[in-house]
C-alpha cells in the first residue's frame, strides 16, 4: 500500500514568505517549506495497481499553466477540535478544472468520490487540542496575507509516509500542464 495525492508545489519564494507566518501558535506542528503544497486529489492508501492506474488516468490531463495568489488565512475545525491552521488559494476557473479532472482521473482509476467539497489552501500548520482563542489571534494577525501572482506549469503525484517526525511527502511523478 502506498498513500497518495495529486497536488501543486509551493514555489519556494511563496513558501519562504509563509514560513514568516509559522509562529506565534504554541503547540503547533509547522509544515517545513519543502512539505508546502495546494492538494488536488488526495487519493490515500493505495494497492499499487491500482496506484499505476490512477498514475495512468493523471498522466491524460491537459490543461494551461495556471497563475495564482495565496489570499488569507483560516483553520479546520471548531472550538475544541481546531486541526490545521492554512493559507488560502484564490480560486480560480482553472484550478476548479484541474483538481476537477484528478478527480475524474481517480474515479477513473477506481478510487471513490470525494465527499468534502473542493477548497483550496496550503496547511501551515497541524493542531493538538489548541487555546481558540490563539487560533484566532494567529487567524487575526496573519488575515492580510496575499501572495504575489505566481505560475504552476506542472502538477505532482506525491507518496505520503508518516514518521515520528510528521509526514514526509515524495514527487512519484510529474505532470505537464500543456495545452490541450
Amino acid at each position: 500500500m502506498i498513500r497518495l495525492f495529486a497536488a501543486l508545489a509551493v514555489p519556494d519564494e511563496i513558501a519562504e514568505g509563509l514560513a514568516r507566518r509559522q509562529n506565534g501558535l504554541p503547540g503547533a506542528r509547522w509544515r517545513p517549506r519543502e512539505t508546502l503544497h495546494i492538494t488536488l486529489k488526495f487519493a490515500g492508501d493505495l494497492r499499487e495497481d491500482v496506484a499505476a492506474d490512477l498514475d495512468a488516468e493523471l498522466s491524460t490531463i491537459r490543461g494551461e499553466p495556471l497563475t495564482l495568489e495565496l489570499a488569507g488565512v483560516g483553520c479546520f475545525g471548531e472550538a475544541d477540535d481546531i486541526h490545521a491552521v492554512w493559507a488560502g488559494v484564490d480560486e480560480t476557473l482553472a484550478l476548479k478544472h484541474l483538481a476537477k479532472a484528478c478527480e475524474t482521473a481517480a474515479l477513473r482509476a477506481g478510487l471513490p468520490p470525494e465527499t468534502r467539497v473542493y477548497r483550496p489552501h496550503v496547511t501551515l500548520a497541524y493542531l493538538r487540542r489548541p487555546d481558540p482563542d490563539k487560533v484566532a489571534w494567529w487567524i487575526q494577525a496573519n488575515n492580510l496575507l496575499r501572495s504575489p501572482p505566481f505560475e504552476v506549469r506542472s502538477f505532482g503525484l506525491y507518496s505520503s509516509a508518516v514518521t515520528d517526525a510528521g509526514s514526509r511527502y515524495r514527487l512519484e511523478r510529474s505532470y505537464s500542464l500543456t495545452p490541450p
